[in-house]
């Protein structure tokens, strides 16, 4: 479901639940030049976004990602983020941009 609507939104999958020594991430795309690191979250309410992601769970994502871009120099793009989608039980989707910052 997530998968299907970044592609829909013209993102291209480049990995699917990449395990490294630095944790896992669930996806990581790109689109013009721009690399995203997709965690995905089911939570009862897409009220509950706003607490998908601890402090140590940010950290690890952060882990994880700087050890795909060392492993993946392919992916050398302009810039980077990281991005969670909240999955509500209905199947509602909610996308928060940039939602880890240093």
């Amino acid at each position: 479901m997530a998968e299907r609507a970044l592609l829909d939104d013209g993102w291209t999958i480049l990995a699917r639940r990449l395990r490294n020594a630095g944790g896992e991430l669930d996806l990581v795309v790109r689109r013009d030049g721009l690399l995203c690191f997709v965690e995905v979250k089911a939570r009862p309410s897409l009220a509950e976004a706003a607490f998908a992601l601890t402090p140590r769970q940010q950290a690890r994502l952060r882990l994880a990602a700087e050890i795909a871009l060392a492993e993946h120099p392919d992916w050398a793009v302009e810039g980077c983020r990281f991005d969670v989608i909240v999955v509500d039980p209905a199947g509602q989707l909610r996308r928060i941009t940039d939602a880890i910052r240093d």
